[in-house]
């Protein structure tokens, strides 16, 4: 017979025989809750924006930011916690049951699976929208939830207490602004589907409560889901045997195996990677992570046109530092920029409208770029290396305007994040932005020098 479950709670919870009627409504008003205390940052689905899609229109304005579009999603009610426990005549009543873990669900977006910056946490908000859930929209992991369920058991009988969730996992985009050829031979600004799509995980609330072999629960729900790993059929299910834990069934250890292994992938749990993190024989290596070969330095190709990367409308550009150590800054252009202002465009490529160069300045003679130790952070500053090497965080996706206006976009290769800065003031660091300066302020222009 199903058992309807209140919220979480210490104290004044019962687990109570109801009709078939009323457990129908009890399992429609169910709902989940965790204590306050322990609350993680949700997304609120009637909070969330509308996204963009592919194919909208965009601005000018947005030629420097990002945007993700939710492409797949999948809702899985998942245990998290279980443990089967045996209550006997005589001793019904609360009860505090220490679960066994059954898996973990760590909140992951892209193969980095890092939160720094904006676009992780809208990532996880358009999912939870599109499918009308809360759902944790930072580091979570159900690995830091207790073990403990206190319940109260007012009749005798074999459950299953557990700890659940509904596990959300899909694929997302990331959106950029480009100019995209009409098909009367115009041009216009659209929202197209860039590099830095991926993989996402995150879940809702936990839900605890306990289940019987003979309780009626809705199909594929996360009772039903614990129901299941009482393995009804075993031994242990039909046996009378002293009042507390029931040691696990072959299937319940063979299942809790197989949810580890599907739920952590191979990572740590409850310990994601920093967003960016180069692999070790990825793109972002340093020299030596392949055994001490040294990385192959770039063969620039470089057209003769010096260009400024300009603030448009006003006279500070992007201007390459003095010193290597610096970044990249906001400076005027004067007879004594000593040519930092002035960059070429080298080993250009284009894919479906979309520019790939490598930035490299006449004045310091080197490459602009991303620095390895600081490419899972947002808001890390441009900077210089020399000698330039064949490297994704020395590349670059440019985004153009239209034909006839000169403004741009730019996006680095490797970690995805969008050039910008904080604020219009000689000096001022150019930076990475994970989503980019939703007020337009990673929109430059390129002119020709």
């Amino acid at each position: 017979m199903l058992r309807s479950i209140g919220p979480v709670s210490r104290f004044g919870r019962s687990f109570t025989a109801v009709t078939a009627t009323a457990a129908t409504l009890a399992v429609t008003a169910m709902s989940l809750a965790a204590s306050p205390a322990a609350a993680a940052p949700t997304a609120s689905p009637a909070a969330a924006s509308t996204t963009a899609k592919p194919g909208d229109t965009c601005t000018a304005a947005d030629l420097g930011t990002r945007k993700p579009y939710i492409k797949s999603t999948e809702v899985s009610p998942t245990i998290t916690h279980f443990k089967g426990w045996f209550v006997t005549e005589g001793t019904t009543g609360n009860h505090v049951v220490t679960t066994s873990t059954q898996t973990v669900i760590a909140v992951s977006v892209g193969a980095t699976a890092g939160f720094e910056g904006s676009f992780p946490v809208q990532t996880l908000t358009a999912a939870g929208a599109s499918l009308g859930l809360s759902v944790k929209v930072d580091a979570s992991s159900t690995s830091t939830e207790s073990n403990a369920v206190t319940w109260n058991f007012n009749q005798p009988g074999y459950y299953g207490v557990y700890k659940g969730t509904k596990k959300v996992t899909g694929t997302y985009a990331s959106l950029n602004c480009n100019r995209v050829q009409q098909s009367g031979g115009g041009w216009a600004l659209k929202w197209i589907e860039g590099p830095g799509g991926g993989n996402f995980t995150t879940f809702t609330t936990l839900e605890e409560g306990a289940v019987r072999c003979q309780d009626s629960v809705p199909a594929n729900s996360i009772m039903a889901k614990a129901q299941g790993l009482l393995d009804c059929g075993s031994p242990a299910a039909k046996v009378d045997r002293p009042a507390g834990a029931v040691p696990p069934t072959a299937k319940q250890k063979r299942d809790r195996l197989e949810q580890r292994q599907a739920a952590t992938g191979g990572t740590v749990a409850g310990q994601p990677k920093v967003a960016g993190e180069p692999k070790a024989d990825g793109p972002g290596a340093k020299a030596g992570a392949k055994g001490g070969a040294p990385i192959a330095k770039a063969d620039l190709s470089c057209g003769s046109e010096l260009y400024r990367i300009t603030v448009p409308g006003k006279p500070l550009s992007w201007g390459a530092p003095h010193l290597r150590a610096d970044s990249v800054r906001l400076r005027p252009s004067t007879i004594f920029s000593g040519n930092l202002d002035q960059w070429r465009l080298c080993n250009v490529t284009e894919r479906d409208g979309v520019m790939e160069a490598t930035l490299w300045n006449l004045g310091n003679q080197a490459c602009a770029t991303i620095p390895v130790q600081s490419a899972g952070a947002d808001q890390a500053p441009l900077m210089m290396a020399s000698p330039c090497t064949e490297d994704d965080l020395q590349r670059f996706y440019i985004y153009r305007d239209v034909p006839g206006s000169s403004k741009i976009g730019v996006q680095n290769k490797y970690t995805g994040s969008m050039m910008g800065h904080d604020r219009y003031a000689d000096g001022e660091s150019v930076r990475q932005y994970s989503s980019g300066r939703q007020d337009g302020t990673g929109t430059y222009t390129l002119n020709r020098v």
